[in-house]
């Protein structure tokens, strides 16, 4: 079999990537620099997970230590294994819309600036090999927002009559809506992916994922709620909810569902493909119904208080219609819901967490 390239090597889904692919007998070359440690400090570090990774495959798996910014550095490493790349996973990114206002530069040139390089690197070192491009459903902006929602006790929620009850497709409009600048750069890189699948006839594919957990996530205040949320009740550390009484809604998909998706699009691979990922109707809660299943799980109660101030950008209610995938890729299926989803971040990281107390 030949290689998986893949960059951000050490978060949840490129890491997720690494186990999925050399297990299924590849070798991968995992390109990460760590920044999650920049963006969110040293708690968000992904050097643990790169070096345990490597610890654990030494023979199959090679970590380098790249900024996928560097142009000439992204050249030289495609054109070394030429002839042998076989897939190309591209999840390194700058993740929070709270914290690209704060550096737009940095923000945009590792989401937009720096999926060019790759792309670039393919289209001239192994152009027929698909390209997966983890994108975000914070393309389409607040767009979502102005969604006709009804209040319930414990979320907000469509019309079961809405022609998006069962989830909102890739024909939304991404046009005349507030993005965020994460929401900027990242739909000027998935727009590019897209592009260089139709003018160099790439396979290419944008996975515009809405919240992407499991438990290897290293959450954070402004990025992977439900890992950090589930933290918070372990910890006793005070949780914030920001906007929307607590009853905003997102869907949840877990990382080996995620990766499940990319490993059916390297199998049968399309050009300038676009999907929303997510859990869709199986997988989706509130805020509050969020609290509610952790401090079940987690047999404590969590210390939040809720923040009138709703993220620049954030969405009031997002689930994913994921029936245009399933459509394409009838063998793909989620196998994980919410419940399931924090109980094994609870189960995996409740020795760790405990620690803290």
């Amino acid at each position: 079999m030949g290689t998986v390239v893949i960059t951000g090597s050490g978060g949840l889904i490129g890491s997720e990537s690494v186990r999925h692919f050399v297990e299924a007998g590849h070798d991968v070359i995992g390109i990460e620099n760590d920044m999650r440690a920049r963006f969110f400090g040293d708690e968000a570090s992904t050097r643990p997970v790169s070096e345990q990774l490597a610890e654990r495959y030494p023979d199959e798996f090679r970590w380098v230590e790249a900024d996928i910014r560097d142009t000439d550095g992204m050249m030289r490493l495609f054109e070394a294994e030429h002839g042998r790349i076989e897939l190309v996973i591209h999840t390194a990114a700058q993740p929070s819309h709270d914290w690209a206002a704060s550096d737009p530069e940095t923000d945009f040139g590792v989401n937009a600036y720096g999926t060019l390089n790759l792309l670039e690197a393919v289209r001239r070192h192994c152009p027929d090999t698909p390209f997966a491009f983890c994108s975000t459903n914070k393309v389409y902006g607040d767009t979502p927002n102005h969604l006709p929602l009804e209040e319930h006790e414990k979320r907000l929620d469509l019309p079961r009559d809405h022609r998006w009850w069962n989830g909102i497709d890739t024909s939304m409009s991404i046009d005349r809506s507030t993005h965020s600048l994460f929401g900027v750069s990242k739909a000027a890189a998935d727009l590019m992916v897209q592009e260089y699948g139709r003018y160099f006839d790439i396979p290419t594919v944008c996975f515009r994922g809405g919240c992407l957990t499991g438990p290897n996530h290293a959450g954070t205040q402004l990025h992977g709620f439900l890992a950090y949320l589930m933290k918070c009740t372990v910890t006793g550390d005070p949780y914030t909810v920001f906007g929307y009484g607590g009853r905003q809604v997102r869907d949840n998909i877990h990382s080996a569902d995620f990766v499940g998706a990319i490993a059916e699009f390297h199998r049968a691979p399309r050009i300038a493909a676009v999907y929303n990922m997510g859990g869709g109707r199986a997988s989706n809660c509130s805020m509050l119904e969020a609290i509610e299943m952790c401090e079940r799980i987690a047999g404590r109660e969590l210390s939040w208080e809720l923040s009138d101030d709703a993220r620049v950008g954030d969405h009031r209610w997002w689930i994913s219609d994921i029936d245009e995938f399933k459509a394409d890729y009838p063998e793909w299926r989620l196998e994980y819901d919410v419940e399931a989803i924090l109980r094994e971040i609870h189960e995996q990281n409740f020795d760790r967490w405990s620690v803290k107390v």
